[in-house]
């Protein structure tokens, strides 16, 4: 058996493993990026301005739990740059869609100790995974 006709089963196979894979992350930063299309499998990173030096932080109101599951909770970080005490940064999840269908992610920014106050800013993006 020649070489040659063993090599092209192979590089057929592994061309239709990269087919399968997903696109790797998506990045939002700004909600005009939405509404957001993706596969199943494929990680959505979320990044949004935040300062909870303020007392304002970042809350998930509506997951889109029938096609996105959390890898981890909310992490913050403020530029490195800055140099000031209590500049703002960005607060970051990362979730991972496991069904195909759609959902909302909602994300509101609040004091926390005063919930009856409306929220000074709201992430509002629809999510569609197929």
């Amino acid at each position: 058996m020649s070489p040659t006709r063993l090599l092209v089963p192979l590089a057929l196979t592994l061309l239709a493993a990269c087919a399968t894979q997903p696109a790797q992350n998506v990045t939002v930063e700004k909600q005009s990026e939405c509404p957001v299309q993706l596969h199943s499998g494929q990680n959505l990173i979320v990044i949004l301005p935040s300062n909870p030096t303020t007392g304002y932080r970042w809350a998930i109101q509506d997951s889109a739990g029938g096609v996105l599951r959390s890898l981890g909770p909310e992490v913050y970080r403020n530029p490195e740059d800055a140099g000031v005490v209590g500049a703002a940064g960005v607060s970051t999840w990362r979730f991972q869609t496991f069904a195909t269908g759609t959902g909302r992610l909602r994300l509101t920014s609040q004091q926390p100790w005063a919930p009856e106050v409306l929220p000074v800013e709201t992430f509002d993006c629809a999510i569609s995974v197929n």
